[in-house]
């Protein structure tokens, strides 16, 4: 299962640079507004399989791990959550500007791409996840209303923080009281990395 993930993966990252390449943009803006609309009913899939942000942030930052690079503790001015919201209105309107003023097609999403692999190698993938991506903002407005996504079933949840470990996102967390763990459906990507990890295999995808 991990390997066919990480094959769709790839796959929409080559039909990314392909349209990047043709200069076609405009269809994977398309893709991710109709993203927004799955998101409502299967969860943030879109983050977790399409997003080429996230296919390239993986492996960054599995070589930021391998030369034991020191992660920053993210800036206190990030946790407020609204940077997200402000990045996503000013790369809409340095698009218009662009377009209007000179009538240039600014390349947004590289340009962010590449942000997104320095926060990844500074921060880890949650921060810029969570806290600054503008795509990744709208996505967390829709997939909190999710109908499915990944949960924790049942009462037999040990508490081993396996899962918590390995969420990108930070998704999951472990109450301290009574030791069992719960997802948030706004911040998870649906990958199932938890789900592999789980030795009670009390994480599944279902209703919410």
């Amino acid at each position: 299962m991990k390997y066919n993930i990480t094959i769709v993966r790839w796959l929409f990252l080559a039909l990314f640079l392909f349209l990047i390449v043709s200069g076609k943009v405009v269809l994977w803006l398309g893709l991710f507004g109709a993203s927004l609309l799955v998101a409502l009913f299967f969860g943030r899939v879109y983050c977790g399989y399409a997003c080429p942000m996230n296919t390239l942030m993986i492996p960054a930052e599995g070589l930021s791990k391998k030369l034991n690079m020191e992660r920053k503790k993210a800036p206190q001015f990030l946790q407020s959550g609204k940077v997200a919201w402000v990045a996503l209105a000013a790369s809409i309107l340095a698009m218009l500007i662009f377009k209007k003023a000179w009538q240039i097609n600014l390349p947004i999403l590289p340009l962010w791409l590449v942000v997104s692999l320095f926060f990844t190698f500074q921060y880890g993938p949650a921060t810029f996840h969570n806290l600054i991506c503008p795509f990744g903002v709208l996505q967390r407005l829709f997939g909190k209303y999710a109908r499915f996504s990944h949960m924790v079933n049942g009462e037999d949840c040990s508490g081993c923080k396996r899962c918590e470990k390995i969420c990108p996102t930070e998704a999951i967390e472990v109450n301290e009281e009574n030791k069992k763990a719960s997802i948030d459906p706004a911040l998870c990507f649906q990958c199932g990395s938890c789900r592999q990890v789980c030795r009670e295999e009390m994480i599944s995808y279902s209703r919410t």
